[in-house]
C-alpha cells in the first residue's frame, strides 16, 4: 500500500519523463534516448542535453531508472534502464491517460454538432 501511494504521489508524469521511461524499455545511453524519443514522437519532442541529463538525474534519484551494466573506462556513455518501480509508474500513468482520453472523447462527442 505504501508503494502504491508513493507512485500516486509521482503522478502525473511530465511528457518528458514519460517518454524517457518508455524509451528505456531497453537500456540506452543519453544520445540513444534522445534519438528514440525524437523518433517515437515524430520529431515533436527534441531534447537538449541539459533537459535530458537533468531529467535522467531526477529519474535516477527517485528510483525510476538506474545505470545499466559496466562502462569501459574509455567510454563516457552511461546506459540507463527502467526499474520495476518505473515500470509500475508507467502502467499507472497509461491507465490514467486512458481514463482521461475516454472522458474527453465522451464529452466532445456529446457536445459536437457533427455527432453521428
Amino acid at each position: 500500500m505504501e508503494k502504491l501511494q508513493e507512485l500516486r504521489n509521482m503522478m502525473p508524469l511530465t511528457e518528458t519523463s514519460l517518454y524517457i521511461l518508455i524509451a528505456l524499455a531497453e537500456p540506452l545511453h543519453g544520445y540513444g534516448i534522445m534519438q528514440k524519443v525524437e523518433r517515437l514522437s515524430g520529431k515533436r519532442i527534441v531534447f537538449g542535453p541539459g533537459t535530458l541529463y537533468g531529467a535522467l538525474s531526477n529519474l535516477n534519484a527517485i528510483g525510476l531508472i538506474t545505470p545499466h551494466g559496466e562502462r569501459p573506462s574509455s567510454s563516457r556513455k552511461k546506459e540507463y534502464r527502467i526499474t520495476e518501480l518505473g515500470i509500475a509508474l508507467v502502467k499507472m500513468e497509461v491507465e490514467r491517460l486512458k481514463e482521461l482520453i475516454h472522458h474527453a472523447e465522451t464529452l466532445v462527442l456529446a457536445i459536437s454538432p457533427d455527432k453521428e
